[in-house]
């Protein structure tokens, strides 16, 4: 008999419930998305009255031209996105460097440095000491203070552990050693092309981590060509410091608001939206590489 000719009317409810309860997360969720992106191509003077609620209305484009003109805006794109690519590379070459040996059971003392590397999720030594580490190494200011003091994430670490050690049968690793293969050549041939999963939600985690990242620099940045972009968006949001954005003597106070609320939305869009694009060409993995570990073969 088929399995849904059996669905008794308990079963039908629960998936009902669900449903209803998922459409209004969904909601929830995608509303303030749709939101954020009408209201920053609609006319500010119609977000500003409460008009714009869903859908764009008198379409207008300032607010991005305005955004694209704003030199420390390019310049914080530009840093932040070379803190992403080269954070990433490194977060993940450090991640499988640490993951593989821990993951392996002939390695000698691996429960041990597991340990350690977990007690370091729950005790630290704190800002200062971090960062009197940090100057002591000569990285203040510089490009490497924004992706080597958190070059590895060990809860991520744990989870490409995980993976090595549940889903990589062991037996295939044998048999490639004794085939005279070394662990770096099994590492490169036969782990990390069974591991495209795992990796691309590890890519995506410390991706989207560096591109949100502006704690570092505001502890450790000074000069301001160095800026992520997030440290440039929260002088303008949260400091309120639009004003070179907008042309004083030329414009009313109440079109220089009107642009700034309009402001406020582009630049939103404007640093969300490469994350955004990222994210459907991963999204195949993600759902398998979070159940990684879950189930034990």
């Amino acid at each position: 008999m088929d399995l849904g000719a059996r669905e008794g009317w308990g079963d039908r409810l629960f998936n009902a419930v669900n449903l209803a309860v998922l459409s209004v997360i969904l909601v929830a969720v995608l509303y303030p998305l749709i939101f954020v992106i009408s209201a920053s191509i609609s006319d500010p003077m119609l977000v500003l009255q409460g008009k714009v609620w869903l859908w764009p209305k008198a379409l207008s484009f300032e607010a991005y031209h305005r955004v694209f003109q704003n030199g420390d805006i390019l310049i914080g794109y530009r840093n932040t996105i070379l803190y992403t690519l080269a954070g990433t590379f490194i977060n993940i070459v450090l991640t499988i460097a640490g993951a593989y040996p821990l993951a392996r059971k002939d390695f000698v003392g691996r429960n041990v440095l597991m340990a350690l590397f977990t007690f370091t999720m729950f005790f630290s030594g704190g800002i200062i000491p971090t960062y009197l580490v940090v100057k002591s190494l000569g990285i203040v200011n510089t490009f490497w203070v924004m992706v080597l003091p958190n070059a590895v994430s060990v809860f991520n670490l744990i989870i490409m552990r995980t993976f090595f050690h549940n889903s990589i049968p062991i037996e295939l690793q044998e048999s490639a050693f004794m085939d005279g293969a070394s662990n770096l050549r099994i590492l490169w041939n036969i782990v990390l092309p069974l591991s495209k999963p795992v990796i691309a939600v590890l890519i995506l985690y410390y991706a989207v981590g560096h591109w949100n990242s502006f704690f570092n620099a505001l502890i450790y940045l000074s000069d301001r060509a160095r800026y992520p972009l997030q440290l440039i968006l929260r002088e303008l949001l949260i400091q309120n410091q639009m004003e070179q954005m907008l042309s004083g003597d030329s414009e009313s106070m109440v079109q220089q608001m009107m642009i700034a609320e309009g402001l406020k939305y582009a630049i939103i869009i404007v640093s969300s939206l490469p994350v955004l694009i990222m994210y459907p060409f991963l999204q195949k993995y993600f759902e398998k590489g979070m159940m990684i570990g879950a189930i034990k073969g």
